[in-house]
């Protein structure tokens, strides 16, 4: 696979508390997305934040390694539902820090059972670039899945 370089652009005024960005994708992919204080560590009102586009990348890529192991078994999936959940928490003399992340799998896949489903899904999570940059990191990479 060659190298991927992928950019974001992120715009932002005013203070940490009052103040709000937008994050836009250099592909067009999305524009001008919102963020702020307030939809980072509250009520998201419409808005994103960092731990929420980590979360789509995280549950992207993993669902792409998994229905890439699922297809090379012979058993390609009809159909893969998957939640991500990013966990930020205070850690002891280091702020507030990404410390895990939460992956639910419901898998419609014709052919297998939840042993072949459970290889599958580790084999993914070994292959998936994301998993293992927050595993560097010391984050915990908790996944779950399910036929269904």
């Amino acid at each position: 696979m060659p190298r991927i370089e992928r950019t974001a652009h992120v715009g932002w005024e005013g203070n940490l508390a009052r103040g709000a960005g937008t994050i836009d994708a250099s592909t067009g992919a999305f524009a001008r997305l919102p963020y702020s204080l307030p939809s980072r560590v509250g009520e998201p009102g419409g808005k994103t934040s960092p731990e929420e586009l980590l979360a789509a990348a995280h549950g992207g890529c993993l669902t792409m390694s998994l229905a890439g192991e699922l297809t090379a078994a012979g058993t390609p999936p009809g159909h893969l539902n998957v939640a991500c959940t990013i966990v930020m928490d205070e850690v002891e003399g280091q702020g507030h820090q990404i410390v895990g992340s939460r992956v639910e799998i419901e898998a419609r896949v014709d052919g297998i059972d939840d042993t072949a489903l459970q290889a599958a899904v580790a084999t993914a999570d070994e292959s998936c670039p994301f998993s293992a940059l927050l595993r560097r990191a010391g984050a915990y990479v908790e996944i779950s899945a399910r036929l269904g």
